[in-house]
């Protein structure tokens, strides 16, 4: 028997087949829709947080107080290690350590900061707001935030402010404009600068920046030389993993200790990312595999159907082997119909599943209120691979029942009723 006549006996078989059949391919569509979905929702979004991270400067360490060394803990991308679990017992960074960096070579720019919240009153309105107090000649060489209105701070700017979108939109009854005075901590600042909307990733919508020296007035930590973090401009981004190792042992050295005690993080945009893409590859892998359930269930459906058919078509059988088919005649028309079962599935799941895959972006920003927009990803390769995988469940199901179509006698089956 030609292929050809075995593939449209399997269609008719499909094609005419009760309902039960058509039951049986939803489990199929269930676990390829459910899988192409959350693949290419995963892969879009690790692709997002790519986008965004890679908007953070690759050349821009940042160090702050304390060290995790348990597993899964913070730190950065090769700095120090060792010892056993807990958080290291930290020590404030401070002006010193700040040096330390500037002395560093192919280090570009250092801006140590401070950070806290502050009582802002703006048109008789009161909010506590975050504050950031920087080196304002090394922020605006650092700045990787855009401006809506205005410009950035200066060296020579004295209470004066440079505002997040949503504290001048959304966070007081009248929005904030350029040149407008605010009160923070009980004093009087001038807004310059308002940064564009950042959707809460990577930016300061809700903070305003200011001189450090302003800030260590409004939050009462005047006569301090301590900082809270410390950001540091690398001149070459290829090198940065070289620079933040060396830049590791020259604060160790300052701070007197060691990879055992070690009390302080550098971190970079390029250890988040692969940080970030791990957990996010990780956990998409695992809802995949919770989805691929839904493929097992179908597998079990298809086979209990594909039983169930030959027993429906036992007679048909017996008349083809009467007539001359062989037993790989039959065999190769059960499987292709089994196979197919597996393709309708998987056609119909993709067709769901890409569905599913352009309405989540809308459905999850409504969700998510500021969140910025989500990216979605449907490789090619997901669809083709998604096929193969759906027609060879069908197969792999049918096989049994098949062969057992195969071995039947034409006498006996002429005689099944």
């Amino acid at each position: 028997m030609k292929f050809s006549k075995s593939f449209k006996l399997a269609l008719n078989i499909l094609v005419h087949a009760k309902i039960r059949s058509w039951l049986t391919i939803i489990g199929i569509v269930i676990g390829v829709a459910a899988i192409v979905a959350i693949m290419s929702i995963g892969q879009g979004a690790q692709a997002s947080v790519n986008d965004r991270l890679g908007g953070l400067g690759a050349d821009i360490g940042t160090v702050s107080g304390g060290f995790q060394r348990a597993r899964g803990g913070f730190g950065g991308g090769g700095e120090g290690g060792g010892g056993s679990g807990g958080l290291a017992t930290s020590k404030n960074l401070t002006d010193k350590d700040v040096q330390i960096i500037k002395g560093m070579q192919d280090v570009l720019f250092v801006d140590g900061m401070i950070s806290g919240r502050a009582s802002t009153i703006f048109m008789a309105q009161t909010a506590s707001l975050s504050i950031t107090g920087v080196d304002s000649f090394a922020w605006i060489n650092m700045q990787t935030s855009e401006l809506a209105e205005g410009r950035f701070l200066t060296p020579s700017d004295k209470f004066s402010v440079v505002i997040g979108n949503r504290v001048a939109t959304s966070t007081f009854k009248q929005p904030i404009g350029i040149n407008r005075i605010i009160s923070i901590g009980g004093k009087p600042f001038k807004v310059v600068g308002i940064l564009a909307a950042s959707g809460g990733f990577g930016g300061s919508d809700n903070g305003i920046t200011m001189p450090i020296e302003e800030a260590r007035i409004v939050l009462d930590r005047t006569g301090t030389t301590d900082v809270d973090s410390i950001q540091f401009k690398v001149a070459d981004a290829n090198r940065i993993a070289d620079i933040v190792n060396a830049t590791t042992l020259r604060l160790m050295m300052s701070r007197h200790v060691t990879a055992r005690n070690q009390d302080f993080t550098i971190n970079t945009a390029q250890a988040t990312q692969a940080r970030i893409a791990s957990i996010t590859g990780t956990f998409t892998l695992f809802l995949a595999a919770i989805a691929a359930v839904s493929l097992l269930v179908g597998a079990v459906g298809i086979a209990n159907t594909m039983f169930t058919a030959v027993l429906e078509k036992t007679r048909e059988i017996g008349i083809m082997k009467a007539i001359g088919a062989k037993n790989k005649d039959i065999l190769i028309i059960f499987l292709l119909n089994s196979g197919l079962v597996g393709l309708a599935g998987g056609l119909i799941g993709i067709a769901l599943g890409v569905g599913i895959t352009y309405l989540a972006p809308n459905v999850l920003s409504g969700l998510g209120g500021g969140i910025g927009a989500i990216k979605t990803i449907i490789p090619i390769n997901l669809l083709i691979e998604a096929i193969v995988l759906s027609v060879s469940i069908g197969m792999i199901a049918g096989a049994i029942p098949a062969y057992r179509a195969s071995k039947l006698k034409p006498v006996d089956a002429l005689r099944y009723d």
